[in-house]
């Protein structure tokens, strides 16, 4: 006659086994279903604080660059009527002067954009979540030793 299940090397049951052994076929489903709703509210928790932290990310990166358009657009206003006057003023030309002060501020405003884009990139979303989710159907899946 066969036991019900395999001893280990050194001829003793693990506790797994001695708890199927013991349980009836409902108290382990029961258990199941218990540790897989434990699991699932664990992972929406999960989910809350990685997804909150993204957003206070985002909003930083958001307020960034917003601040820098602002800041850009009273400089602009202030020192460009300042700085066209007086490129005016050694090239005895408005015009020309007026459009190297634009491209002044078009590079400005360049980096400014670039430097709050790659804030916004750092935003990864939830990828704790989502690499521990890929994990739960290897979890439930029949392992070697049940069969």
């Amino acid at each position: 006659m066969t036991a019900p299940f395999e001893t280990t090397p050194s001829g003793e049951h693990t506790p797994s086994e001695e708890k199927a052994a013991r349980n009836s076929l409902g108290e382990l489903l029961s258990d199941v279903s218990r540790d897989i709703s434990i699991l699932m509210r664990q992972e929406v928790e999960l989910a809350k604080v990685e997804l909150a932290d993204s957003a206070k990310k985002a909003g930083a990166g958001a307020g960034l660059v917003s601040g820098a358009a602002y800041a850009a657009s009273m400089t602009l206003l202030f020192l460009s009527i300042a700085l066209w006057w007086a490129l005016g003023d050694a090239l005895d030309s408005l015009g020309w002067s007026a459009v190297i002060v634009a491209a002044l501020w078009g590079v400005i405003g360049g980096a400014l954009f670039a430097v709050g884009r790659a804030r916004l990139r750092e935003v990864k979303g939830a990828p704790q979540t989502i690499e521990s989710l890929k994990k739960i159907p290897d979890a439930v899946k029949r392992n070697e030793e049940n069969r």
